[in-house]
């Protein structure tokens, strides 16, 4: 027990500088939907959050929730098409994904955040016209290119002690609704916010140099080193437009994105708080 307590105690200690670190500062937490699929999980992603906002970082969460689209669209009898990875989304899927992305998906986080003892609100791209858009292609329907975004009602939460808890539904100057890809939307918002440090919670360990070999986990990556690295297929098919995001988070002021595994208990606390870190990072 005593040694248990010693551990507990060395821990908290190697914490103390990177607190320190990030105390004021933003980041932003990408919480992907493949990494989204265990409640117990959620509720301690969502505590580590709620600890991360107590402990003086200003932590604002961007969310997607494809299976959960999938699974909806499946039960209303309506088939998932994809283009580039892209849902095709007409104005049915749209009004279905609009429900449960802003819906029951952002509520849920909303309500674990809470229950956790947080101050969270859950708010969609369309609120407050944060996130503007335009059609990105014929073929994809409804799925918008950013053109601009407004982190006013972000940066107001934020200042009242709120977590802001954002879905990825964006809008243009005429009312249109469309369908956002969530690692865009999360690297234009933490850009945006000049945020410290970017956080995308996934399914996978991080940057493998072997993608069937975890003892190949590529621990920092420049974000120079990006074209090669597709160049040889160390980056490759999914993993290519999730890498583009989190360079465009680091062209855009971001100091460091890093991708984790977000099936792993406490993972967001590991890499922010501790020395060793877990996933891969990327920096300029």
């Amino acid at each position: 027990m005593a040694l248990d307590n010693a551990l507990r105690a060395q821990t908290l200690a190697e914490a103390l500088p990177h607190i320190q670190k990030y105390s004021g500062k933003t980041i932003l937490i990408k919480y992907g939907g493949n990494a989204m699929q265990n409640d117990e999980l959620k509720r301690l992603v969502m505590g580590d959050i709620v600890l991360l906002s107590m402990i003086g970082i200003r932590v604002v969460v961007v969310h997607g929730g494809g299976p959960e689209i999938s699974d909806m669209l499946s039960r209303t009898g309506k088939k998932s098409e994809f283009v580039d990875g892209l849902r095709v989304t007409d104005g049915e899927t749209m009004d279905i994904v609009q429900m449960v992305l802003s819906g029951k998906v952002n509520k849920d986080l909303v309500n674990l955040a809470e229950n956790a003892g947080g101050r969270a609100i859950g708010i969609s791209g369309v609120d407050g016209r944060m996130i503007k858009a335009r059609q990105k292609d014929q073929r994809l329907g409804q799925v918008g290119e950013i053109t601009d975004v407004n982190v006013k009602p972000i940066t107001d939460m934020l200042d009242m002690g709120y977590i802001p808890i954002v879905s990825t539904v964006g809008c243009d100057a005429q009312g249109n609704i469309y369908n956002i890809n969530a690692d865009t939307a999360a690297a234009r918002i933490a850009g945006a916010l000049g945020a410290e440090s970017m956080l995308t919670m996934t399914d996978i360990a991080g940057l493998l140099r072997d993608k069937d070999d975890p003892a190949t986990l590529m621990s920092r990556v420049s974000v120079s080193e990006v074209p090669q690295l597709i160049g040889e297929g160390i980056i490759s098919g999914g993993m290519i437009p999730k890498i583009q995001c989190c360079v465009e988070a680091i062209r855009r002021g971001v100091s460091k994105v890093f991708i984790i595994d977000g099936r792993v208990p406490h993972s967001m606390l590991m890499e922010l708080l501790t020395d060793a870190g877990l996933g891969t990072m990327f920096t300029a």
